[in-house]
């Protein structure tokens, strides 16, 4: 199914970030989790998102309009990327800037790369958007790259640190499309 998507605009800085406005889910993780990928799953679009192999390339805030009722919010990943730590560091300012301060952020989506479960830095992410209140969900991706012994254990690994609903999502099959939809409708229209 083919989601109506535009991008609108890349900021650099909150400067940049567009009047708020259409309620807006953001989509966070650590570099190379496979942001861009699931972004086009969502909106059947193969290439509304850059998606690299290359970790890192997100390198500012992108907002995309989607069916003309939402933003979705690609940030930049943290964690490994081959930029100096000088730059990545400044995206950190800049993802906290935006999480902070955005009046229109309805939903963030924390991704989890299924083969590595919780590392520091996402565990930082999620005792954060705790303690600032605000609404998110888990998505565990890349699933279609284990088998059935290392799933239940990525299973096990990431409920030990929430206990919440978590969306397993593949780029490959297009597991856990129609969940992360049911997740953001649900929410944006509380």
């Amino acid at each position: 199914m083919v989601t109506p998507a535009e991008f609108v605009l890349s900021a650099p800085s909150p400067a940049q970030f567009p009047p708020p406005g259409l309620p807006e889910v953001a989509f966070l993780g650590r570099s190379n989790v496979g942001k861009s990928t699931l972004l086009n799953r969502l909106t059947g679009q193969a290439k509304l998102a850059f998606a690299s192999s290359t970790p890192g390339r997100t390198q500012a805030v992108n907002f995309f309009r989607v069916d003309g009722r939402y933003m979705f919010v690609d940030l930049p990943g943290y964690g490994f990327s081959r930029a100096p730590k000088s730059v990545s560091g400044g995206w950190a300012q800049l993802i906290e800037d935006y999480l902070r301060q955005r009046e229109s952020l309805a939903l963030c989506i924390l991704l989890l790369d299924a083969r590595r479960g919780w590392m520091e830095s996402d565990l930082q992410l999620l005792e954060w958007l705790e303690h600032h209140g605000r609404t998110y969900a888990v998505a565990a991706t890349k699933v279609d790259k284990l088998n059935q012994k290392e799933k239940s254990a990525s299973q096990k690994s990431i409920r030990a640190h929430y206990g919440g609903d978590i969306v397993w999502f593949s780029g490959l099959t297009g597991q856990g499309v129609k969940e992360l939809w049911q997740t953001i409708t649900k929410t944006i229209s509380r």
